[in-house]
């Protein structure tokens, strides 16, 4: 049978009893796949052949409740279907049409353009005035019933009530129906109206039960008009998950990005949300708190250690500045606190994955950043530290060697401005001493601690342009004797795989992109390229800039074949010792032993062959 039209299409699904998902495949065989369902009024056409007869035709039902599952139809075009049916006395057609709407109201949703999302407000609009005069006819009859001496009536009665207040009770629909009223305002008219003549009816019912039904759902109609002028009291509530999940992003993917614009962030969320600020201080102290037992060891473990001791405090300082009307910001930060200390597992849990009082730190670098009184910090210190007694494990004697993480940072945020001022001074007047300082920075962990210190505070960009402007002025070669070339060599190298190590740990965007080109690629031209190693050296230093930089792999294999290219050049003009000093060895202390100490001479092309193939 060749299929005309949307109804027939129908018909003959009924006629040969197919199945729900049957019948989707074959309407989307018998339909072009540029028509949407929606513009050919799927809804509108299964419901009308549907509701027919005296009762509703449970097959095609199904296919709409298909159609409605699958997403095949929106949710506004089956509302507005429904809406259009206006003979309420057929008790079970209003029953079938109550149960599809249940299906979905309190899960309203719509992915499209503007105009779509619009429809959907408009057409609960529609269903939630089909709701009233429903449930007024509804109410006409059982009033009548009653009066014959029947209760026929009250079952669909009350199914109409509880549909309303589902719907109503939800404050998403609440606000949708007070955008199509902005929309729409004479349908609003309808509405009230509606509303007037469903209270009429109901003083006329003895029934107490469903009389107070009936008013509370006409409160919440009333109460839509008003709904953006209404305080909401949210002290009863304690979650604020999108206070949550601003402070984790920043903290996750953004440790260098500047302050300001988190805090305007935080701050459009507790305004929007209506947060009281000692619960929106404690939000941001358990995402912290979370977000560091959370990250995995090393690096990212002391970024989150960096967020949550240094920057955070200092986002705090710029929330205080915002007006606070008659409160006292300290105030709200102390009681934040208080709630903070009755969340015993969580600290708990954060004082064991660090090894040290979290609190007690924390506390203390508040109140250094002007955020607590010291009164209120001593209580507070004294209310942690005893309910510390009460957790032993805390103390473990195996761990009491273990330099905490937080102590570290909190230590290594004034030795990155020290750091900072000492490479403003003149470099040539003592390299040595700088070399000195350059040394303990690489020492252990020292360099990340620094670098996660420094990104925290907002310095990591001064960082990084010093170490560029030491590495250029390693490269202006003076009169010197064998130990001042030493010396300069060593500077390069070091500031050469710092600056590596920031951009791979923090992103290249870190190193100011047009200062850090110069550090491949400038005064190229003054090299003799005629000399084979100079050639290695040069597409070396561009290998390493490309790597920064770009970060993709397609170039990458072009530097690599005429880099090995020039090795064998190398290696049939010059000596073994010599070719070493430009093989890609996997770790620096490799290439240092095999290549016996001679890469210092040349400027670190060995520490850029090792950085390179580590990192890639």
């Amino acid at each position: 049978m060749k299929v005309v039209n949307l109804k027939q299409a129908i018909l003959q699904a009924w006629k040969e009893r197919w199945s729900d998902y049957q019948w989707a495949i074959n309407m989307k065989k018998f339909f072009p796949k540029g028509a949407t369902w929606d513009i050919l009024n799927l809804a509108e056409a299964l419901l009308e052949q549907a509701m027919i007869g005296p009762s509703p035709n449970p097959l095609i039902l199904s296919y709409l409740k298909y159609a409605i599952s699958s997403q095949m139809v929106s949710y506004s075009t089956v509302l507005t279907a429904i809406s259009k049916f206006d003979d309420f006395s057929r008790d079970l057609c209003i029953q079938a049409l109550l149960d599809i709407m249940d299906m979905f109201c309190d899960r309203l949703s719509c992915h499209g353009k503007a105009e779509e999302c619009i429809g959907l407000c408009r057409a609960l609009l529609s269903a939630l005035h089909w709701l009233l005069r429903c449930t007024t006819a509804s109410a006409e009859r059982f009033r009548e019933g009653l009066e014959m001496g029947a209760t026929a009536g009250e079952k669909q009665l009350t199914m109409c009530l509880q549909r309303l207040n589902k719907l109503l009770s939800s404050t998403k629909n609440r606000a949708l129906l007070h955008i199509a009223k902005l929309e729409e305002a004479s349908s609003w008219t309808a509405i009230e109206q509606s509303l007037l003549k469903l209270g009429e009816t109901f003083a006329s019912l003895s029934n107490c039960h469903l009389q107070s039904q009936a008013e509370e759902c006409g409160a919440l109609i009333r109460s839509i008009p008003i709904m953006l002028s209404m305080h909401s009291e949210q002290l009863h509530k304690t979650g604020f998950p999108t206070v949550h999940a601003v402070v984790l992003l920043e903290g996750t993917m953004n440790l260098t990005g500047e302050m300001q614009p988190l805090v305007e962030q935080l701050m459009m969320v507790k305004r929007m949300q209506r947060i009281p600020s000692p619960l929106f201080v404690l939000e941001i102290w358990k995402a912290c708190f979370v977000g560091l037992i959370e990250s995995p060891e090393g690096t990212e473990e002391l970024k989150w250690t960096a967020f949550t001791f240094l920057k955070i405090p200092q986002v705090l300082v710029k929330l205080k500045k915002y007006p606070q009307g008659d409160k006292d910001f300290t105030e709200d930060v102390n009681c934040a606190f208080e709630f903070l200390l009755k969340l015993t597992p969580l600290l708990d849990k954060a004082d064991q994955r660090c090894n040290c009082d979290c609190i007690n730190l924390l506390l203390q670098e508040c109140s250094k950043q002007g955020l607590l009184s010291d009164v209120n910090t001593s209580s507070l210190m004294a209310k942690r530290t005893a309910d510390r007694e009460h957790a032993p494990w805390l103390k473990s004697a195996e761990n009491a060697n273990i330099q905490p993480n937080p102590g570290l940072i909190l230590r290594a945020e004034p030795t990155v401005t020290n750091i900072l001022k000492t490479m403003d001074a003149d470099h040539s007047k003592s390299p040595e001493g700088l070399l000195g300082v350059l040394g303990h920075m690489l020492s252990g962990k020292s360099l990340d601690l620094l670098l996660a210190a420094a990104a925290a505070t907002g310095k990591l960009k001064s960082f990084a342009r010093k170490f560029i402007s030491l590495n250029e002025f390693t490269k202006h070669i003076n009169a010197e004797n064998s130990k001042a070339a030493s010396v300069r060599a060593l500077l390069f190298d070091i500031s050469f795989l710092m600056l590596c190590h920031v951009a791979q740990t923090y992103g290249s965007e870190v190193t100011d992109r047009s200062m850090s080109s110069s550090l491949s690629a400038s005064q190229l031209h003054t090299v003799n390229m005629r000399d084979p190693l100079n050639r290695v050296l040069a597409n070396l230093f561009l290998l390493i800039s490309s790597i920064l930089g770009a970060r993709t792999a397609g170039p990458h294999t072009q530097f690599v074949q005429w880099f090995m290219e020039e090795c064998v050049d190398c290696l049939e003009q010059g000596s073994r010792g010599s070719i070493l000093q430009f093989m890609p060895f996997t770790t620096v202390s490799l290439g240092a032993e095999v290549g016996d100490g001679r890469s210092g001479a040349l400027c670190c092309p060995l520490g850029c062959c090792s950085t390179s193939q580590t990192s890639h």
